[in-house]
Order: C-alpha cells, then structure tokens, then sequence
C-alpha cells in the first residue's frame, strides 16, 4: 500500500461506550497505520480494522505518536468517526458535462461547492454517482480484489457518440465494455440517465434503456436498477451550452416512452428494472405511480418514489404517534419546494386535526435557480428569504434539514440558519424525516 500523499485519518467523533472511547480516544486524535499499513480511507480502514489483534500509530492532538495494541472480537467496530472518508483526496471529475450542477453555481461561495466528485469509494460508501472514466488500472483493480459492489454509475447513454457527446470526453463511449467487466466479475451497479432533450431522449433512451436491461437478467443482475431523471438547468449555467428544459409535454412523452418499457420488463423479468424519477410526473402535472410501483425502492437517492415514501412513511408514524390536542397551542410554517405542494397537502391537513396546532405548507419556488418548479433540497437562504418575509410564521419554521450542508447550518447559498432566525424574527426548526416532523410539532 503506498504512502504517497496520504493524510492522517482525522477522528472527529469517538462513540460512547465504544472500544475506542475505553482505551482514550478523543477528538482531534489522528491514526497514522493499522497493522504497518496506512488506510487511504474509510474502505481500508474498515478492512484493517476487522482483525483481532491491531496495533495502530496514533498521532495525538498535540502532535505526539503512539503505538496502541487492542484485542477484539473480529469485524467488532472501534467506534471512530472521521472528518473525511477519503484520507488521500478526493478523485475528481474529468469529464465537462454540460448539464454538471457544478458548472450551473454562481460563483464566490464556499470552495466545497465546486468540488466536482467522480470518486469510486465514495459511491461504493455513500451511493453518489460517478462515471468510471477516471479510473486507472489499479483502482479497477481494487474495486474487483475489495469487491467493492454495488456501485452508482452516470450512464446518460450507452451508445458512444452520444455518452462522448454529453461528457465531452472520449473515454465516456467504453460504457457497454465497462458493464461487461461488471458482470464477468459478478459485481454490480446501480445506473442513472439524465435525460437532455434532443441530444439523449426518443430513440437514444430506448436504447439506453435496453442496454442496461440487458445486463439485468441473471442470478445477480449486473445492473440493479436504472434511474431516469428529467436534466435540471439553472439560470447560472453557461450561455453557449446546447441545453433546453424539460417541458410539460416532454415529460409527458418520457413518462410514456419508459411505462411501456416497464411493462415489458415486468412481464419478461419481473421487475421494472426502470424507475422515472418523481420530477417526470410534477413537470408533466400527472398523478405519481402507487407505492406497489416501486417494488424496494432501489433508487430512492434519486429521487425515485422518494414523495410516495415520505407519504407512507408519515401515514405509519402518525398512526401511531399523532395525539387528540396539544397543551399549548402553537403554529408553525411548513416549508417545502413547491414540486411537492399538492402531495403533501393531506398531511398538513391531518397534522392540522390535532387540536391547538396550527401548520402552514409554504410551498416555494427558487428564484435563486432560476427555477419554476423546485424540488425541497435546492431552496436556498435568499429563496427563503424572498418567500417568507412578511408572513405570519407562528412560532417558528419547520425546515426539511436536506436544504442544509449535511451536519452544518449552511444552505446552498451560503446564508445561514442563524441569519435567517435573525431577519425573519422567529425560530428555525430543521427537521430530519417524518418522526422528527411529527415530534417537534407535538412537542410539550
């Protein structure tokens, strides 16, 4: 394992109880090498850390190194935390897609904004897409030797003009000699296509679609599951790209063209394999598919039945948890982008039954985008600053914390939660998922 460029795994968090919190651990600390070797990140450290007999290098906050010997159980975790999974950098992108939401940022915010990710491990820990066309000799290694599987790849199209043309780049046309080396290695990948009209749509997506299917009959399908994910523009994005929206009508086209494939897929496979993204059916003004649709949700990082889900996920929590009255009344602002506004106006109304709570849906749209219909994530501090000064926001907004970095207080646009407490003269509330939805509604 080389050391080259190779930075210290950071701890950021040691879990209480843990192995590592008994023997001292704290935040700041540093390990060096696991065993003689130094982890390149998070991957190698878990699989250094599976033996039974370790002796790890530490660097102290102070500087210090130490040698520390533990004994345990094997696959038992440490309990550390990092400040980064990849100790030895982020592998970037290579590729000059021009519907990249890199590229479609404004400029002078945090530099982590434009960190353009195409990292295998990350993909393989976390489920982001990348396109495999900056990977070397070593690292496709790794993946087969690790097992590193199932991984999340940006097909866009597998015919390769066409992939050369939307990733400017011409290692993007190897794709179908790529999902052939997946499969002789019984690994697997979880595909998406961004759909940009007149350049991968019509005829270009049939293929793409039958392509990838093709890979999907098997003991262990090489190709798990394939997203399909209308193009999202911004107002920031370069004049001179060829890019045109998703209109109602090509929606509506796209909903039709892949229904008709699923149902092929269902009869000949017995699965979709194929999942439109629930933008497709917001853009067209077309009713979402019933929750038996989406089979295991293989793609709901994509945005694939992702509203169905929140739906039911909130009908079972509530059942259970959702009370007659609350002692002190209280009124919130619901905040959520307007893409899901009629979905979710059943559950404001149930939530609304509870007597001495008052939600409000605040359904928004991103003027800071660009953006006639805006998905929840992408609102921005100034899109809620636009939408909400001068109404009546009750004791406070409930926030969907996916409009913050993740494990900090800042949205996209760099404004932040303390900003926006300050100017609009209430509290904010993020709320992660539909439990914590529901508490702090209830909350006496």
């Amino acid at each position: 394992m080389s050391n080259i460029y190779i930075r210290p795994a950071r701890i950021t968090k040691v879990l209480p109880g843990s192995i590592a919190a008994e023997i001292g651990f704290e935040p700041g600390d540093a390990i060096l090498a696991i065993n003689g070797d130094r982890p390149r990140d998070l991957i190698d450290y878990q699989f250094l850390c599976a033996d039974e007999f370790l002796e790890l290098e530490v660097l102290d906050a102070a500087g210090q190194s130490h040698q520390i010997e533990i004994e345990k159980d094997y696959d038992e975790d440490l309990g550390l935390e990092f400040e980064t999974a990849l100790f030895d950098g982020l592998m970037q992108c290579n590729n000059r897609c021009p519907f990249c939401f890199i590229d479609q940022q404004p400029s002078g915010k945090r530099e982590s904004l434009y960190m353009k990710d195409d990292d295998y491990r990350l993909s393989f820990l976390y489920g982001s897409y990348l396109t495999l066309t900056n990977l070397t000799q070593g690292e496709w290694e790794r993946i087969e030797q690790m097992r590193l599987s199932p991984l999340y790849v940006s097909v866009h199209a597998t015919e390769p003009d066409v992939r050369i043309r939307l990733l400017k780049n011409t290692r993007a046309g190897l794709i179908l000699k790529q999902l052939e080396w997946f499969q002789a290695r019984r690994l697997q990948i979880h595909a998406q296509v961004v759909v940009c009209p007149g350049i991968n749509d019509g005829q270009h997506l049939e293929i793409t679609l039958r392509d990838l299917a093709s890979f999907y009959g098997s003991e262990i399908p090489t190709v798990a599951s394939v997203a399909v994910v209308p193009v999202g523009l911004t107002k920031f994005r370069p004049t001179e790209d060829e890019l045109i929206p998703v209109t109602p009508e090509k929606a509506r086209e796209a909903i039709s063209q892949v229904q008709l494939l699923q149902t092929e897929f269902r009869h000949e496979m017995g699965s979709n394999v194929v999942w439109l993204a629930d933008e497709w059916f917001l853009i067209a003004g077309e009713e979402l598919p019933p929750e038996s649709h989406y089979e295991d949700y293989p793609q709901i990082g994509n945005g694939v039945g992702s509203i169905r889900l929140f739906i039911q996920e909130f009908q079972e929590i509530a059942e259970e948890r959702l009370i007659a009255s609350v002692r002190s009344p209280r009124q919130y602002a619901w905040v959520v982008g307007n893409a899901v506004e009629k979905a979710f106006q059943p559950l404001v109304e149930q939530l609304n039954q509870v007597a001495g709570l008052k939600v409000n849906l605040v359904a928004l749209n991103s003027k800071y985008w660009g953006q006639e219909i805006t998905v929840t994530g992408l609102l921005t501090g100034e899109d809620l600053l636009q939408g909400l000064q001068g109404r009546d926001l009750g004791d406070g907004i409930l926030l969907p914390s996916l409009m913050l970095k993740h494990g900090d207080t800042l949205f996209l646009d760099d404004r932040s939660v303390a900003e926006l407490e300050s100017r609009l003269e209430t509290k904010i509330l993020p709320v992660a998922g539909v439990a914590e939805l529901i508490e702090t509604c209830l909350r006496q």
